[in-house]
């Protein structure tokens, strides 16, 4: 099919095919279903699809399945006799083919290491991630605020962590200038620091930072990388997967140029999980995720969620998603035929079958389909019979994941860590010098009072020597009172003055008596 992706099988005897028009994959789109209809299969066909077509494509491996996208499906396998028999009754001339594909893991085991910088997260993505009250991100804000105004990078973790410490010293200060900085705000954000750091928060921030152009780039024959996120044990930090993919969706949507309606997607995200980027959001960032969704298109990016239900999905941003593969539904309470009920009522009526009770009834690896027409009008909704894929069903082993590793073209980029000069050390800097001043402050201030209470206690310089005269307050220390008298009296006998007085004083006792 000429500009399509080939899908399947639709319409009577499932012989019609059912393609996605590249020009309008940019449109969006939703993969939706319960456990165990096929979602992954068709998440795997279609990612497959768009790197036939040369278009990049980013997706999460929530659980190791789509790993096999990086090896050919093989005849051995016990599903190939149905895939057969499938591709006869769809019309596909099946041919096994791996992808071009690169792996890529938070933690760097199963994938190359994949990094961003505190700075390039920004708050509100970051608040949404450490679960911050609204005070809490102002005080964080605060933070980011007085980082650009100090020339501070914010690479990584301790940074931030820096950072707070001198925001919280300096809380007075700050307070005059951007509001009330509260001391029990900045420990809370850095208990919650710490509990991010724990979940393996600390290995996301750092450098070298991930380059976007790595994730879209295209093969020497032409077709365009599958860049699979390792995502299984990623899954265990619920904040921090959603959070990581909406801000790889936000920089994507600030970094690319304008292109309008390309005649295929410069690059195709698949958000798995999705209804974890939409659990507990703050309505700020669910209007982020709305404005990003309804503008990224014209970037040339194609963003598909897949999920378990579309009602997972808020409102504003399922009436964006064009194209539609929606999987079986089992309404077994009032609330799931609700939501039957409201699945079935997003799709273009069919007069040959009733939508409802077809996406009851579908079966494993069959689906309801609404893929965009001419001038971009929903298509009519087809009982539609998915491909096999090409590529190997289930994970590929250990040994086979590190062949694709080594020869990746990002090989040994993002391997080592670097720690370059960012705030943790400029404010390591300024509180060394800030000590080692207060340090020399205090020793002059001791010398000066040395000096005043030496000369108070009466230092005089004599020419030769710094000298003391210490008889007279010896005498004055040392004797008693009647002493000093007695030594006085002796004195003033040796002057004349004094022998004098005393001749007066004898002989006036002597005539008197």
């Amino acid at each position: 099919m000429e500009g399509r992706i080939f899908l399947g099988g639709g319409g009577e005897g499932y012989g019609t095919p059912q393609g996605l028009r590249l020009d309008y994959a940019n449109r969006h789109g939703l993969i939706a279903g319960a456990t165990g209809t096929g979602k992954t299969v068709t998440l795997q066909v279609l990612a497959q699809g768009f790197a036939d077509a040369g278009v990049p494509v980013f997706l999460s491996d929530v659980k190791g399945d789509l790993s096999g996208l990086a090896r050919p499906g093989s005849d051995t396998h016990k599903l190939h006799g149905p895939f057969t028999e499938r591709a006869a009754t769809i019309g596909l001339d099946l041919t096994y083919a791996a992808a071009p594909v690169t792996f890529w893991d938070l933690w760097g085991k199963a994938g190359h290491p994949v990094r961003t910088t505190v700075s390039e997260m920004g708050p509100l993505l970051l608040a949404r991630l450490l679960d911050l009250t609204e005070v809490q991100e102002g005080v964080l804000n605060i933070a980011f605020r007085v980082a650009d105004e100090e020339g501070l990078a914010l690479l990584d973790l301790k940074d931030l962590q820096s950072l707070l410490i001198w925001v919280g010293q300096n809380a007075d200060t700050l307070s005059l200038r951007y509001g009330n900085v509260a001391s029990s705000s900045v420990g809370a954000i850095q208990r919650s620091l710490l509990i991010l750091e724990g979940q393996g928060g600390d290995l996301l921030f750092g450098e070298p930072a991930l380059e976007l152009s790595d994730l879209m780039r295209i093969a020497p024959d032409g077709r365009g990388y599958i860049n699979i996120l390792a995502a299984d044990r990623l899954m265990g930090a619920p904040r921090l997967y959603p959070t990581f993919l909406l801000w790889l969706l936000a920089e994507l949507f600030e970094q690319l140029p304008e292109v309008g309606d390309p005649e295929k997607p410069k690059l195709v995200f698949f958000f798995d999980e999705a209804h974890l980027l939409f659990d507990g959001a703050p309505k700020a960032l669910v209007d982020k995720v709305e404005q990003v969704a309804r503008l990224i298109r014209s970037k040339g990016v194609g963003v598909y969620f897949v999920t378990q239900n579309p009602e997972d999905i808020p409102e504003d941003i399922l009436g964006q998603l064009g194209n539609r593969v929606q999987h079986a539904l089992r309404a077994f309470t009032a609330k799931d035929r609700k939501a039957l009920q409201q699945a079935a009522q997003n799709y273009r009526d069919n007069p040959r079958f009733d939508i409802e009770d077809a996406i009851r009834e579908v079966g494993v690896g069959e689906a309801v389909t609404s893929l965009l027409e001419r001038k971009g009008i929903p298509g009519m909704a087809e009982r539609t019979l998915i491909r096999p894929p090409a590529s190997q069903l289930g994970p590929i082993t250990e040994a086979e994941r590190a062949a694709v590793m080594a020869t990746s073209p990002v090989a040994g980029r993002y391997d080592v860590a670097v720690d370059r000069d960012s705030a943790f050390e400029v404010l390591a800097r300024r509180a060394d010098e800030a000590a080692k001043a207060a340090e020399a402050a205090e020793a002059a201030e001791d010398k000066a009072d040395a000096e005043e209470r030496e000369h108070k206690a009466g230092r005089r310089y004599s020419g030769t020597s710094v000298g003391k005269s210490t008889t007279r307050s010896r005498s004055s220390r040392g004797d008693s009172v009647g002493t000093a008298f007695a030594k006085s009296f002796a004195r003033s006998i040796g002057s004349r003055a004094g022998r004098t007085l005393v001749r007066g004083v004898l002989g006036s006792l002597f005539r008197g008596r």
